[in-house]
């Protein structure tokens, strides 16, 4: 047993006669009758008291602690007692990812995890209580894709749990548990008239970058983050090392997305596009502070600024501002209601552009490899799972290939104007 259970309404005595005997102590008959005790891995000892007639309760709770302990399944009863919510802020504040990672993730959890289940204690949670979380989620959120992206936020944060000790396994990897679906649907990319009736639509001063997105495949920031330092208008490549981004609501310059450098092909009719810009829309020098609001100031002479061409262009403001309407221009969303904001356009974001760049290369026969260079993706495996349906069809190469063996060698059919024997 790994411990013993003591019974708070007697005690023993030892008489004139040198005997013991058990005799009622001070608390009979008032409070918790029964405490059950023992000493954890930790060296300390845990409790748990029960009410009077439930000793063969006592007695399961001690073997089942008994039990945990040999198998290694051993979850201390106050670790247990931490919540969702105090251990989830905790681990936020632990996180070493890119901030505007930790920024996203923590708005995710925030908005639609602790509202439901931050109050219950972790040792608590069983696989019903992620299912009931998850039926609430599918209301609050459309998409279930970013459904999908909340549940593994919060799948990992029980992992941790797991792993330090506060409940014994992760309720989000029960077979009941069915996640949110992940994203499905092919990429359609843009044609080639979308993409010039959007860039046509967009202010004079921010239709280059449609040629940077659609003719280079750069994503929104590092588009805006592009000093012209690193347009090799010599060597025909471009070398993208910088973005801006919106960190904690401040501008920054930060590396690209995963730190992951990269140098990409620049087009002649691009660079004619960009030295026109660079003419009726000067330079300008933007000094912003390095990965973080706090961090070093870092001045780029970048090659888009403002409508006012005072600083930086944040993102949002640009959307909202002179996207949309493009999109709006070019009958791509439908224009808004007088009052209302544009409609909701993810997938009729900057990042087309790069869908259309990518088609573009795999459609003139380039290979996954080098597009997943250009773009700055990690694992070529990723390109190729994206795009593949992109990718010219093999069953037209093969008649091709055939069709090249028998030329020459064997007679071609008759047309359809042959005469035909009778």
């Amino acid at each position: 047993m790994a411990g013993h259970i003591q019974d708070r309404w007697y005690k023993t005595e030892v008489g004139a006669d040198g005997k013991t005997r058990r005799v009622r102590s001070d608390r009979f008959g008032s409070g918790m009758r029964y405490r059950a005790r023992y000493i954890g891995p930790d060296g300390t000892e845990k409790s748990k008291s029960f009410p009077e007639g439930k000793k063969r309760l006592a007695d399961q709770w001690l073997a089942q602690i008994e039990a945990d302990m040999s198998r290694g399944q051993y979850i201390d009863p106050t670790a247990g007692r931490v919540t969702f919510r105090q251990y989830a802020e905790k681990w936020l504040a632990t996180q070493t990812t890119a901030m505007t990672t930790r920024e996203s993730v923590e708005s995710a959890i925030r908005g639609h995890a602790l509202p439901y289940i931050g109050p219950r204690p972790l040792g608590s949670f069983k696989p019903e209580h992620i299912r009931d979380w998850l039926s609430k989620l599918e209301l609050a959120v459309p998409a279930s894709s970013y459904r999908r992206v909340i549940y593994n936020n919060v799948s990992t944060i029980l992992n941790a749990a797991v792993d330090d000790g506060h409940l014994a396994k992760n309720p989000c990897h029960a077979q009941s548990v069915r996640p949110p679906a992940a994203g499905v649907g092919r990429i359609v990319p843009w044609s080639a008239e979308r993409t010039f009736a959007v860039r046509a639509a967009l202010p004079e001063r921010f239709r280059a970058a449609v040629d940077l997105g659609g003719g280079c495949g750069l994503r929104q920031g590092e588009i805006f983050g592009l000093p012209v330092d690193e347009i090799g208008f010599d060597s025909g490549w471009l070398h993208v090392a910088c973005q801006v981004k919106v960190t904690r609501g401040h501008l920054v310059f930060a590396p690209p997305k995963r730190n992951k450098e990269r140098d990409v092909p620049l087009p002649d009719r691009v660079a004619q596009v960009l030295k026109h810009h660079m003419d009726t829309f000067p330079p300008v020098s933007v000094t912003l502070p390095w990965l973080r609001p706090d961090g070093p100031p870092v001045t780029k002479r970048l090659l888009f600024s403002r409508l006012d061409g005072a600083g930086a262009v944040r993102r949002t403001d640009f959307n909202t501002r002179a996207w949309k309407p493009a999109l709006v221009a070019a009958g791509v969303i439908p224009e808004p209601k007088p009052g209302e904001r544009h409609q909701a356009a993810r997938e009729h974001g900057m990042h087309a552009l790069r869908h259309f760049y990518a088609s573009v290369l795999l459609d003139a026969g380039e290979n996954i490899k080098a597009l997943s260079n250009y773009l700055g993706h990690n694992d070529p495996g990723f390109t190729l799972r994206v795009y593949t349906h992109l990718m010219p069809s093999s069953d037209a190469r093969a008649r091709k290939a055939v069709d090249g063996l028998y030329e020459g060698t064997v007679p071609a059919p008759d047309g359809p104007e042959t005469a035909q024997e009778r």
